[in-house]
Order: structure tokens, then C-alpha cells, then sequence
């Protein structure tokens, strides 16, 4: 069977890329923090035949990580597809302002998170000299912008994180694709304004953003490209978006 397995997968990005794949025929791999939420996506996916791997565990934790990755079954030990999600951003005050639990919360996630995972499974695909790693990075990877010079940061190293993997693997038939955003109408907001919804809302007012859905069939893309093409990098941005902090709203 081909195995997807996406972090993050209790909402938004995550959830939508474990909907795509399982509904494509891969067996799925879910991690997240939520466990309620990995069950219910467990036994939404089984109805349509699918087969659901849930595992409760942060990113952060990498201890808890190694423990739960190295025991995993052994029908679900060769992943094709690596999806390093879990990510969030936290705050939008200037950096002289900034909080520094934000500040950690981001660091550890987006960019300590994504190696705990990497590192643990990367191997494996080198081992057997097939697989794809595909890490949700952002626009705001590509330059700073007013209130988020951390979270961009953090995006930035995804960037490079990505690129490097993809060097030190050339010699494999390891494929590594850095997938970047833009707006995308998902919890994501709400979690950065600790769950302030007005001001989450206003983030996508005046114009259409992407969905959860959109990046998931972005992934999806670079996986199905034959085996001789790498899609290295790709940014997705909704129409009236032309970069980070450049949008048109009406």
C-alpha cells in the first residue's frame, strides 16, 4: 500500500491533505495534538475504505516522537509521502513588543518540529531510496513583513531547511518539494490572535482567499509528477495577493 502521512492533521492544511490523499488511494498517517479530532477524521476516512494510522503526539516533543515513530506497525513502516504541516503563527506586534512564549511557540514548531520529523523518517526513504517530502513553508518565507519578522523567519528556515534536504538527497530518488502560501482562509489566523475571531475574519476581508483544499491539490501535484521530475518549490497565492504583504482587497 502507499502511505501518506501528514502532522498536523486535526484542521486546515493538514486535515485537507490527508482528505486528498486518502481519497486517492493512499493509506494515511495522521499526527496532531487533538486526539477527539484525529478520530473523527479516523472514522470519516474508514467509511470510504481508507486505512487510518492516528497519532497523539506533539512535533515538539522529541523524545515523544522517536518513542511513537519507532514503534510504529510494520505495515506502516515505508512511507512514500512525508507531509511536515504542523505549523502556526502566533502575534503580530512589533519585535521590540513581541512575546517571547509566541516567539518560542513558533520557533520550536515550525522549524524544531519539522527536523524532529524529518529526522525520524527521512532515513527510512533513504534506506529504501524512494519517497517525497513535502513541507508546508509560506510566502512569508520570501521576505519579512511589518509584526511577523519571527514567524517569517521561521518560513524562511522551512525554505532552507528544504533546500538542503533536497541537496544532501540527490544522490537518492528522494524527492523534496517546499510548498508556499498565501493567504489561506483556515484556523490559521485565529490561532495567531488567540482566538480573537473579529480580527481574525478581517484578515481575509475584501478578498477571496485560498482553502485548506487548494494547497492539498497543490501537494497532491508535485506527488503524482512522474518520477524523473522534481517540483522543487512552489507559491500559491490567491488572485488579488501579489506578495506577502502586498494584497488587493475590494
Amino acid at each position: 500500500m502507499k502511505i501518506a502521512m501528514v502532522t498536523g492533521a486535526t484542521s486546515g492544511i493538514g486535515e485537507a491533505c490527508a482528505r486528498k490523499f486518502a481519497h486517492e488511494g493512499y493509506s494515511v498517517i495522521i499526527t496532531g495534538r487533538r486526539e477527539e479530532r484525529l478520530d473523527s477524521l479516523k472514522t470519516e476516512l474508514e467509511k470510504d475504505g481508507v486505512s487510518v494510522l492516528p497519532l497523539c503526539f506533539d512535533v515538539c516533543d522529541r523524545a515523544q516522537a522517536k518513542k511513537i515513530l519507532d514503534s510504529l506497525p510494520d505495515e506502516w513502516q515505508n512511507i512514500d509521502v512525508l507531509i511536515n504541516n504542523a505549523g502556526l503563527a502566533r502575534g503580530l506586534e512589533p519585535e521590540y513588543e513581541g512575546d517571547f512564549t509566541d516567539w518560542d511557540e513558533m520557533i520550536d514548531t515550525n522549524i524544531k518540529g519539522l527536523l524532529n520529523i524529518t529526522r525520524y523518517i527521512v532515513p527510512k526513504m533513504v534506506k529504501v531510496n524512494h519517497g517525497h517530502v513535502i513541507n508546508i513553508g509560506s510566502v512569508a518565507g520570501d521576505a519579512a513583513y511589518a509584526g511577523g519578522g519571527v514567524y517569517c523567519a521561521t518560513k524562511a528556515a522551512v525554505k532552507s531547511i528544504s533546500d538542503g534536504l533536497r541537496i544532501d538527497v540527490a544522490h537518492t530518488k528522494i524527492r523534496v518539494t517546499n510548498i508556499k502560501p498565501g493567504l489561506v482562509e483556515t484556523n490559521f489566523s485565529n490561532v495567531r490572535f488567540h482566538g480573537d475571531k473579529q480580527r481574525a475574519d478581517n484578515v481575509y476581508k475584501g478578498i477571496k482567499p485560498l482553502s485548506a483544499e487548494d494547497i492539498a491539490d497543490t501537494a497532491f501535484y508535485a506527488v503524482s509528477a512522474p518520477e524523473h521530475v522534481q517540483i522543487a518549490e512552489v507559491l500559491v497565492l490567491a488572485t488579488h495577493q501579489a506578495s506577502g504583504s502586498v494584497v488587493y482587497r475590494e
